[in-house]
């Protein structure tokens, strides 16, 4: 759903830039809450990780290929703030390297790509979970439900940007029944990939599953008609006498990298060919008509590959590792960054004013 440019006209663009950046910056406050030492490479991680996914195009119906938006997946995994964030630092790599999105269209696609996604998601979520019992699997269901939704919020929330600034003129009522309605497709798959991922956190570290805070609580024994806290037992081994949350996370950070490198440099060769939701719709219903040529067509990195290496294979599996690479240094530089800020704002004493 990479909006590039000429789809939407310049006043849009520049609102749509305006209420991106807020969001940002919303997100960048909020995120501090969000972050601590042990999450804060791992919303560097997840975000990698979405870059990686994103390159997966699977195929859909009708000539039509999907790719995960991600923003349900970090909103679930590192939390709504910060998830808002994640996207962002993928659609700007994007953007920037490989020329995929349009830059007069950044702010089009971080409001729609990852603000509606996380907002929509995560309201989603949050509302099952409420209703739900707290169980490991509960989560991994509001996490499909809330990704499953996302898709095609998205999808019409693109709609109404291009009913206001669309730049050709085509009936809305046409573009939004089949902008929704092939999202609904891939929102299935964006559904099954936040569900297996969200899991498989959860499976082995749920206190770093931002969605499942509080999903264990202490035993309860019965005396005397009353709840009490069940006696801890003795830990089977030294390394169960460490608590789940005192743990490092390297060994699930340095997996999640790995998976993320052969997702990109390697699965994404087997990734559907055929157009995307957005692409397919443009193309059907003449959206396209005035695109405009990317403003870094002439990237080294343009089109997901390797200038100068003649090799698809290699040339795309390069540049799907140095994509990783360069977006999980970006956004864990980001993420740490935020941290640091919460850390030095909680180290500042509050000044108390002397009594006359």
């Amino acid at each position: 759903m990479h909006v590039p440019d000429g789809f939407i006209n310049a006043p849009v663009s520049a609102a749509a830039g305006v209420v991106a950046a807020g969001a940002v910056a919303v997100s960048l406050r909020g995120a501090r809450k969000e972050l601590d030492e042990r999450t804060a490479p791992l919303a560097g991680l997840v975000a990698a990780f979405i870059f990686a996914v994103q390159m997966l195009n699977f195929p859909v119906a009708a000539g039509t290929s999907g790719h995960l938006l991600g923003g349900a997946l970090a909103a679930i995994l590192v939390g709504p703030y910060t998830g808002v964030l994640c996207v962002s630092v993928v659609l700007l790599m994007q953007g920037i390297l490989f020329a995929d999105g349009g830059l007069t269209a950044l702010g089009v696609n971080i409001t729609v790509m990852a603000v509606v996604t996380t907002v929509v998601a995560y309201a989603v979520f949050r509302g099952l979970v409420k209703i739900l019992p707290r169980t490991r699997r509960s989560i991994t269901v509001s996490a499909f439900a809330a990704a499953l939704l996302s898709v095609p919020g998205a999808a019409a929330a693109f709609t109404l940007v291009y009913a206001v600034g669309g730049t050709t003129d085509v009936p809305i009522g046409q573009v939004l029944t089949a902008m929704v309605g092939v999202h609904v497709l891939i929102g299935i798959g964006e559904a099954t990939i936040t569900a297996l991922t969200v899991g498989a956190v959860i499976a082995v570290r749920p206190d770093l599953v931002y969605g499942a805070r509080g999903l264990t609580a202490p035993l309860k024994l019965r005396v005397n008609g009353e709840l009490v806290d069940a006696p801890a037992t003795e830990p089977a081994s030294a390394s169960a006498s460490v608590p789940v949350a005192a743990r490092s996370p390297r060994k699930l950070l340095l997996a999640g990298l790995a998976a993320s490198l052969l997702l990109a440099g390697f699965v994404s060769f087997y990734a559907s060919a055929n157009p995307d939701g957005l692409e397919k719709v443009a193309a059907d219903k003449g959206i396209d008509a005035k695109v405009e040529d990317h403003a870094t067509a002439d990237s080294p990195l343009a089109d997901y590959g390797v200038q100068g290496i003649t090799d698809t294979r290699l040339s795309g599996g390069l540049a799907g590792v140095i994509g990783v690479g360069v977006t999980v240094v970006a956004g864990t530089g980001v993420f740490w960054a935020v941290r640091r800020r919460r850390s030095s704002e909680a180290a500042t004493p509050t000044s108390v004013p002397e009594n006359v």
